[in-house]
């Protein structure tokens, strides 16, 4: 029997996804992002609780006819492909109930060695849509973004052009880290390479989440920097043609 480690659940969510959606939250991810709401995802050794796919599918289901055509379930983070093993035979099986399922990832674990790949070729069959982020398109920024190298997630994305798998892009605006004007068209130049983006979205940064940060005594380096004005967000939008 597989188990997910499950970090949190959302009934209603708006956002993550076409439609009304039904979001499983996974815990753990090996980037350490600057501007992370979500640091109590980090150690995917501890925390959360244990389930089975079938468990939450079933839980989903009394959320169903809020759906709609569009609704479904989308599994986000943390890095849900940390756990790929059951988030394969939690899309497996929920596309044997008919659910539309959506991945929200950063791409972080992806590599076309084995046995990676041949499971995220599985994957991908099951998988209608992926939420993907980009953190910063330049190499040595994003390492000091995230602490991880981004040549492998540029793969990824080429990877998910080839097979013409939908996706929508996430740039998070931070003032003073992924904001120059430059970094973002050449975000929107490699964009333009792409033949499989439906749709992307700026997500403007915010500090919401700086108090989980305190809990867990992890300092924060973007303590003093502010959510980007309107003006802002609208000019990255302009440059990435996003919504």
């Amino acid at each position: 029997m597989i188990q997910g480690r499950i970090h949190s659940i959302e009934t209603f969510g708006s956002v993550d996804g076409p439609g009304t959606r039904f979001i499983i939250f996974l815990q753990g991810c090996a980037m350490r992002c600057l501007y992370c709401h979500n640091v109590d995802t980090w150690n995917g050794q501890r925390g959360g609780e244990l389930r089975t796919a079938d468990e939450l599918l079933d839980q989903a289901e009394r959320y169903r006819p809020y759906w709609g055509d569009e609704g479904g379930i989308t599994v986000s983070g943390g890095e849900p492909l940390l756990q790929m093993d059951f988030l394969l035979d939690l899309l497996r099986k929920a596309k044997a109930r008919g659910m539309h399922t959506c991945i929200d990832t950063a791409g972080q674990p992806f590599t076309r060695w084995e046995p990676f790949f041949s499971k995220f070729q599985a994957l991908m069959e099951v998988t209608d849509l992926l939420l993907v982020d980009i953190k910063h398109i330049d190499a040595e920024a994003h390492q000091k973004l995230t602490g991880c190298p981004n040549d492998n997630i540029r793969d990824m994305f080429c990877y998910l052009s080839s097979i013409h798998k939908p996706i929508w892009v996430r740039q998070v605006l931070v003032p003073g880290w992924t904001d120059a004007p430059d970094s973002l068209r050449r975000t929107r130049s490699f964009l333009d390479t792409l033949t499989n983006v439906e749709r992307v979205e700026v997500l403007p940064y915010h500090n919401m989440g700086l108090y989980k940060w305190d809990e867990l005594g992890i300092p924060n380096q973007l303590r003093d920097v502010q959510p980007p004005s309107e003006e802002e967000v609208q000019q990255a939008r302009d440059i990435l043609g996003a919504v």
